[in-house]
């Protein structure tokens, strides 16, 4: 170890160290819009930052963080700044020591790694090794006294994070952000943080942001019995409250300091503030900490309490099935109003004629319907037959999702098709936005979760969920390996079975089906029947994820109305009977919601059976 690390480690283990308060809040007071990047105005407004970094050290702070929360490739390059990580990084660590000068340590600040909304394709653990190696190594070589890695919602990326930070011979600080219930966003508990960081080599293990003080207090005395390391501790100023479009943390400096004190008096090492926090909070925060000592720990021995599993409640499922018979499902879209009759009967007549199961579509193409989960319902108790509800990431954020699975499970709703969900741009109404908290692997993996017991915070909510999941899978593509990952990673999230878009092309199944082998779940081939020539090319040209080859289109020229429903059913059962022998089931999606042409394909596949 060399002699700067110890000198700085004995100070954060036999101290009681002043933090800085919250950036973004204070540069949003100071006139910087919430839509800038605020890391990219150490370059384009670095007198700014130093004013802040200035008037922090003034108000007490004996550590200053650079401005370089967000100074990592993933985020920089979704705006056109990724070439600028270097840069960025090395002039916050420029403005932090000048305002420092000999009176704070500077940390060098790092933030979570993100993803584009709605974008499925995951960050690997070499690329995200790869983007916080480069933002630690410039703190370092500008020359931070230690790297402060703070705000992770995901403890197997913070772990990541601190691997990397390590190698720069720095000390290393770890901080998850835990919500209320001593949870964080990915549902990890104190413990299990704590025995994670204590493993991953990190000098210092503490929490910031999440909730209130009051929520992070009961965090710190929990990790003061677990560990004998410095603990950080950084809280916002409460929660906050929107008034006259802007945010208002309530927390006074006085209450602020207060808490601040308690924590010290659990354990806490490096106390400062993280949002809504201002220089006048540090101001009171320092002045309370004036001549505290590190508290006394009794560090209890670290178990791992793991509750009970719940059991889901048993019932009945469309794939029982499976193996032994085809196993049929059809899709009909919600009404674009309140009159559902039509659906009904269609559920009738498929029932009657032997589908397996109703698919049912939220909001395709991101155009308004009647909800899917009230409508399944219906269909359920009225009709008798089990709907799968498709639920996307684009229309609820993670609160108002789990909020409505426990509501689809109250409703008898047992099976899910989990999907990203057409942009909120592709539909018509032009004020609408997207939501994608989650995309079809994270929902899938909530689903899990829900089905065990627990909600996106691990929290209990009683005997589970008890959904089938479903994934959806895009063959037609130039790249099968990419979608068969895909598929993988969603049957390793919990999901059961897995419905295609519409194929045209035996070839093209064959080859899916060689690609996905490994997955061992259910495949439901998508088959969705042509009417007329302009059907056939608006799908090929304008409908995500669907192709019609040259050779079908050509058969569906010139055709319309009873002619063109006629030779789409007859080149649909010729694929029926091209791969009959190789698929376990069916995904009928009837265009326009007729029915029938789906009734007359069930038939066919029943007398294929009789005849196999």
């Amino acid at each position: 170890m060399n002699e700067n690390k110890t000198i700085i480690l004995k100070r954060l283990r036999n101290e009681v160290l002043t933090g800085d308060g919250a950036i973004g809040t204070m540069l949003y007071t100071k006139g910087v819009s919430l839509d800038s990047n605020f890391e990219h105005l150490n370059l384009v407004r670095p007198n700014l930052v130093l004013e802040l970094a200035r008037e922090y050290v003034a108000a007490g702070a004996q550590v200053i963080e650079t401005n370089t929360f967000g100074a990592n490739y993933s985020k920089l390059s979704a705006i056109g700044l990724g070439h600028k990580v270097a840069e960025i990084n090395r002039a916050g660590v420029k403005i932090a020591r000048e305002a420092a000068g000999n009176k704070a340590l500077v940390a060098g600040s790092v933030g979570p790694l993100v993803t584009i909304k709605g974008e499925e394709r995951e960050l690997g653990a070499t690329q995200m090794e790869d983007a916080f190696r480069i933002q630690c190594r410039t703190l370092a070589e500008e020359g931070v006294d230690f790297l402060l890695l703070e705000t992770f919602s995901s403890l197997q990326q913070l772990q990541l994070a601190v691997k990397v930070a390590r190698e720069t011979g720095l000390p290393v600080g770890a901080s998850l952000a835990f919500l209320e219930g001593g949870r964080s966003g990915d549902g990890s508990s104190v413990e299990s943080f704590c025995r994670a960081m204590e493993a991953a080599g990190a000098d210092m293990i503490g929490a910031n942001c999440g909730a209130g003080p009051l929520e992070l207090l009961k965090v710190i005395k929990r990790l003061a019995a677990l560990t004998d390391k410095p603990i950080s501790a950084y809280a916002n100023s409460g929660f906050p409250e929107y008034l006259d479009g802007r945010y208002i943390y309530r927390a006074t400096p006085d209450y602020f300091a207060a808490m601040a004190k308690e924590m010290v008096a659990a354990g806490a090492n490096l106390v400062g503030g993280c949002c809504g926090t201002t220089p006048e909070h540090i101001t009171a925060l320092a002045q309370a900490m004036h001549g505290c000592r590190p508290a006394a720990r009794s560090k209890l021995p670290l178990i791992s309490i793991s509750e009970p599993a719940q059991t889901p409640p048993a019932h009945a499922s469309f794939l029982d099935g499976c193996g032994s018979r085809k196993v049929i499902t059809v899709e009909l879209d919600p009404p674009k109003g309140l009159d559902c009759s039509r659906i009904i009967e269609g559920c009738r007549c498929l029932k009657e004629a032997g589908a397996d199961a109703i698919n049912i579509a939220e909001n395709p193409l991101a155009r308004p319907r009647m909800g899917n989960i009230a409508l399944g319902a219906l269909v359920q108790n009225e009709v008798g037959i089990e709907v799968i509800v498709h639920i996307t990431g684009r229309d609820r954020n993670l609160i108002g999702m789990q909020s409505d699975l426990m509501g689809a499970s109250l409703l008898g709703i047992r099976s899910i098709l989990a999907v990203t969900g057409d942009p909120a741009t592709m539909g018509d109404h032009a004020g609408a936005t997207s939501v994608f908290d989650l995309h079809s692997l994270t929902l899938i993996k909530l689903l899990c979760d829900m089905n065990s017991g627990v909600n996106a915070l691990g929290n209990p909510i009683g005997a589970g969920t008890g959904f089938t999941i479903g994934a959806a899978f895009n063959p037609n593509t130039q790249n099968m390996a990419v979608q068969a990952e895909r598929l993988r990673k969603k049957a390793a999230n919990g999901a059961r079975f897995a419905q295609s878009q519409p194929i045209y092309d035996p070839a093209i199944l064959f080859a899916a089906l060689e690609a996905t082998c490994d997955c061992n779940i259910p495949f439901l081939v998508g088959i969705m029947p042509l009417v007329s020539e302009r059907n056939a090319e608006y799908l090929n040209n304008e409908v995500p994820g669907i192709t019609v080859p040259d050779a079908v289109r050509a058969r569906m020229k010139g055709l319309e109305k009873v002619a063109g429903a006629q030779e789409g059913l007859a080149i649909a059962k010729e694929f029926i009977d091209a791969i009959f022998a190789v698929t376990g089931g069916y995904y009928l999606i009837p265009p326009f919601g007729k029915f029938e042409l789906a009734v007359e394909l069930i038939e066919h596949i029943q007398q294929r059976e009789r005849e196999s």
